[in-house]
């Protein structure tokens, strides 16, 4: 694995590898709104349109019918909204997401089907189950865990024959479906996750949704009652014949000067399937993918742009609805998506085309012959039409490039900040309440590298900084989620150990209130991203075998007690591994697991990774492999049996280096910069003020006291 790229998207709150593609080359980020301070609080007011328009959804008590007819291209659906038309005879519980159909077969997507998957996240799928991201054991569809839904909903067009009655990622619940002799009826009764450090909500909230798949194709969705404000709504019948037809084609002039592959001959445009709008770039020679070449076509507003980057330097596009894929074919590469949100079919547009070292003088081009797939669905008429896919992404506000943060903060108040984390009162386009981090592993208040831990410092001009600034969350969480309140509210209970009312009576026994400490969803958020900083990449040399400990979090059997406890005797890591007990007969306890609530400390290989400790501080530890639950004991602690391989912090040396600046020359004081971030033309609420406000104080108290009182943290920002 690739470990730069790795350190890309550290984290986002579960405790499980995440193996990452390479990252394209950065681009440098840029200022996207205003600075003041409140105290020691960074607030941070947007610009205008910084992160987009939010879309919620608006179709509660309301039915979609789609329609099929046919057209001279292929077939397509007539769309309208009418009142709600509800079956309250919902038929048995589904058992699996399996559902045979006995008394007609649904025509869709060219295609009659005798059996379809049911999602539980509120989809639909025909055909065989897929595998990789898009199908899951749920049934139905599946996207990526970090996936936005604004940008998610047109990447499902042409990979299953699906329809997305309402798609939340994340939603369980009970789905049920009865078939009649002329219609199949399917209904869910689902809650959005509740109670967890990545959730919006402590208790389970109602969606209640509908669809009616008739046997002359027509459809009903249909929204009886609906908590959730984000999904995908549509149909996504496969399209996929290939068929071009040419919008423009322009020719520039040839350059000798220029490099050959950056020299246009000539740019085309085409339309796909009468839904793609398809670019490609010809040039005096063949494309060649060297770190920094860039493609770009540039509309009214937005851009498509195609870069070189990451490992061989692959190709990725990126921009309003352009697919990621690149295709290169000798002198040419090409890019294909749906139309932008700032275009419509048959506007003439201002078309401009540039490489690295090329400029093409503007052209005009009519969109004729494209249609869009995205919809406002609740504002369309049946005469309308017909569309071949027609969707609706409902959704927050787009995230944030981590770079414009960083640089918004940094440009504002000077390069001061080893960490930022941020925090809003509004919502981006994350099903996660927790957010990822990255950052360009700057070396603090010294400069310089840290080496011998796995990860390499890089990109420090792209995040504004001379050397100083470390690490930093890539968006914000939002003030109303359950890791920005205090406690969980009174009255909620939990069995759930990953959840953290499980612990509200053994934690309050330290309190003469007898709850917990405040804010512990919200220390362990920052505790553990930060964390990242140092954690958790490196590998161990034992004998002739290297073995990786991690990669991103310590491995599940990774023995990693915490050195300075924070709230329990017994710590795991707030990176991952366990505390584990060798019962000397070939199995292990599991005293503590890799999951990071409540709030737990750093282990000693964390604290020499971090400059706290000297090597000479390290116990042995061990790493457990081929874990093999074989049942529990008395009080209920999971038993493993596995396989035990003994690991020294000299092994962690012999792979990775000594960890330099060494203990006596290492940073200790580190300082935090607090952002709250609010929309044009708000002000920060008193719940944003007074959640992040608390949250800071106990980092202070947290940082010094899992250190052993070796390091301090400040929150300054002048």
């Amino acid at each position: 694995m690739n470990r730069t790229s790795a350190l890309a998207f550290a984290c986002g709150g579960l405790l499980i590898p995440i193996l990452l593609p390479a990252q394209p080359r950065q681009e440098p980020g840029r200022s996207i709104g205003s600075i003041a301070t409140q105290g020691d609080l960074i607030v941070m007011t947007l610009n205008e349109g910084a992160l987009g328009k939010a879309n919620l959804f608006d179709l509660a008590g309301r039915t979609l019918r789609f329609t099929p007819e046919s057209t001279p291209g292929g077939a397509g659906y007539r769309a309208e909204n009418l009142p709600l038309q509800w079956d309250s005879e919902f038929g048995p519980e589904l058992t699996s997401p399996q559902l045979p159909l006995h008394n007609f077969a649904f025509p869709y997507s060219g295609s009659k089907w005798d059996a379809l998957s049911v999602g539980i996240a509120g989809s639909i799928a025909f055909g065989a189950p897929q595998g990789g991201g898009r199908g899951g054991r749920g049934g139905g569809l599946s996207i990526d865990r970090f996936a936005q839904l604004q940008e998610a909903a047109r990447t499902l067009i042409n990979t299953v024959p699906a329809i997305c009655v309402f798609f939340k990622p994340r939603m369980s619940g009970t789905r049920y479906a009865k078939e009649l002799a002329d219609r199949a009826v399917i209904t869910w009764s689902l809650t959005e996750p509740a109670g967890g450090i990545q959730d919006f909500t402590w208790t389970p909230t109602v969606n209640r949704f509908q669809a009616v798949l008739r046997k002359d194709g027509s459809i009903d969705l249909s929204y009886e009652q609906v908590a959730a404000r984000d999904a995908i709504v549509g149909l996504y019948p496969l399209v996929s014949t290939g068929a071009e037809k040419e919008l423009a084609a322009f020719p520039d002039q040839e350059n000798a000067a220029l490099p050959a592959h950056l020299d246009i001959k000539k740019v085309r445009l085409a339309v796909v399937d009468g839904l793609f709008l398809k670019v490609t770039f010809e040039t005096r020679g063949p494309i060649q993918p060297e770190a920094g070449v860039m493609y770009r076509i540039s509309f009214d507003s937005g851009a498509w742009t195609i870069r070189a980057g990451g490992r061989g330097g692959r190709f990725t596009a990126s921009g309003p609805g352009v697919n990621a894929g690149v295709k290169v074919d000798g002198n040419s590469i090409s890019m294909q998506g749906v139309l932008p949100p700032s275009v419509n079919p048959g506007d003439s547009i201002a078309v401009r085309a540039e490489s690295t070292a090329d400029k093409v003088p503007p052209h005009t081009v009519k969109l004729a012959g494209i249609q869009r797939a995205e919809l406002d669905l609740s504002a369309v008429r049946k005469q309308d039409g017909p569309f071949t896919v027609a969707y609706e992404s409902f959704h927050y506000l787009a995230l944030p490039n981590p770079r414009d943060l960083t640089c918004t903060v940094i440009q504002a108040l000077g390069d001061k900040f080893d960490f930022l984390p941020y925090y809003s009162d509004f919502r981006v386009d994350n099903q996660e309440a927790g957010t990822p981090s990255n950052g360009p592993l700057g070396g603090g208040p010294a400069g310089g590298a840290v080496t011998g831990i796995g990860a390499t410092q890089r990109g420090l001009e792209s995040y504004c900084t001379q050397g100083r600034f470390q690490w930093q969350f890539i968006q914000p969480v939002y003030s109303g989620s359950n890791q920005m309140q205090e406690r969980p509210p009174a009255g909620v209970t939990d069995t759930n150990t990953h959840n953290i009312a499980t612990y509200d009576r053994q934690l309050g026994e330290r309190r003469p209130d007898g709850h917990m400490p405040p804010y512990n969803y919200g220390l362990s958020q920052i505790a553990h991203e930060m964390g990242h900083r140092w954690s958790a990449f490196v590998s161990a040399k034992a004998g002739a075998e290297t073995i990786p400990l991690g990669p991103t979090h310590w491995a599940r059997g990774l023995q990693a007690p915490v050195a300075f406890p924070y709230q329990r005797p017994t710590e795991a890591s707030a990176m991952g591994g366990g505390v584990w007990q060798d019962n000397f007969d070939g199995t292990f306890t599991q005293l503590d697991d890799d999951y990071y609530v409540p709030a737990t400390g750093w282990s000693y290989l964390d604290l020499y990774l971090m400059g706290m400790i000297a090597p000479s501080e390290v116990p042995d530890f061990f790493i457990l492999r081929n874990l093999a639950p074989t049942g529990r004991d008395a009080n209920g602690r999971p038993i493993f049996k596995a396989d035990r391989t003994k690991v020294t912090i000299q092994d962690v040396i012999a792979a990775e280096g000594p960890r330099l600046p060494d203990v006596d020359h290492s940073q200790k004081q580190f300082n935090t910069g607090m952002v709250v971030i609010v929309e044009h033309g708000k002000t920060p609420s008193k719940e944003l003020i007074d959640r992040t406000n608390a949250i800071k104080e106990r980092w202070v108290d947290y940082w010094e006291t899992t250190t052993g009182h070796r390091s301090s943290m400040t929150t300054k920002v002048k």
